[in-house]
């Protein structure tokens, strides 16, 4: 009952009042990106979502077309301002506040077996494996092969950990993962 009605439910209610309380923080950033690249400032990709349907995420762009960043940028990042844009994901229905972060298409699209069950969640903004993996891409510097690394590591126990989020999803669950996300985000 909480994961089909009441978590859409509260996801879209406090969505909308985020979204109307960080509207100048919006603007302000939407502005300051402008300037910074000449262009929109909404990095939008395709991801893969609830039930393997592809959606498109939104977020802040954080890196200039030719690679470079500002420390503007920057601090967009690790403050996870860069992550906003996602309100509308969630608006839209196509993500929720806590669930597995939406990879790219070759990951979660072709889980087999028992770790498709995941797929019955929507993607999160912050989960239990964005928790773990807070510092993944410092933790795939120092990797001597990044990818390798993340398909044979990372990317797996993330499955575990989202198996473990669907056998315990509840609002009590939900609430000590944001809970988490907004100690992590004042202590960094």
């Amino acid at each position: 009952m909480y994961q089909a009605f009441f978590k859409p439910l509260l996801d879209f209610i406090v969505a909308l009042l985020l979204t109307i309380v960080l509207l100048p923080l919006f603007l302000f950033v939407s502005l300051i990106l402008v300037v910074i690249h000449g262009a929109s400032p909404i990095f939008a990709q395709t991801r893969i979502g609830q039930h393997a349907k592809e959606f498109t995420i939104y977020k802040f762009k954080t890196i200039k077309e030719n690679g470079a960043s500002t420390s503007f940028l920057k601090l967009l990042r690790k403050t996870k301002i860069d992550e906003l844009p996602q309100l509308f994901n969630i608006l839209k229905g196509d993500m929720s506040f806590v669930g597995p972060r939406p990879d790219i298409p070759g990951y979660y699209d072709l889980l087999q077996g028992e770790d498709k069950k995941i797929l019955a969640l929507k993607p999160g903004i912050t989960g239990r494996a964005s928790l773990k993996y807070a510092n993944e891409e410092a933790l795939l510097a120092q990797q001597e092969n990044p990818l390798r690394y993340n398909d044979e590591v990372i990317f797996p126990d993330k499955v575990k950990i989202n198996h473990l989020y669907l056998q315990h999803i509840s609002l009590q669950e939900d609430i000590k993962i944001i809970a988490k996300t907004v100690f992590l985000l004042i202590r960094n």
